[in-house]
């Protein structure tokens, strides 16, 4: 199993920048695609970014395209969500996952002021 931490979350003013950081425990952390996802108040939990095993491949939701990027470390068992020009609307709590074994973290915070 793969054990999911997320951290980096917090509150940025419209336009700002966060990034987020999903720490990962467990020896075939590589060998899982990884993603981000986030939820709103009120809403379904919406995928956000993707990433290969490898990190060759990335690939994004419509509404973070060219603003957002999902990056790997595998020497160092992270990934990372690197959020530019945030905007209210981005406002949830975001979760690193493993979906390929139903792995999840806890979730970090973003809220974007206006």
């Amino acid at each position: 199993q793969v054990q999911l931490v997320e951290s980096g979350g917090g509150l940025v003013q419209a336009g700002g920048s966060l990034r987020l950081s999903c720490a990962a425990s467990g020896r075939t952390f590589s060998s899982y695609g990884m993603s981000w996802f986030r939820q709103a108040p009120g809403k379904e939990r919406e995928f956000v970014a993707g990433i290969t095993w490898s990190g060759g491949s990335t690939w994004y939701a419509d509404s973070v395209k060219g603003r957002f990027t999902i990056s790997r470390d595998n020497a160092k068992n992270m990934v990372y969500l690197q959020m530019n020009s945030l905007k209210p609307e981005d406002t949830a709590v975001y979760y690193c996952a493993a979906k390929a074994i139903d792995s999840w973290g806890q979730g970090t915070q973003v809220t974007v002021s206006s």
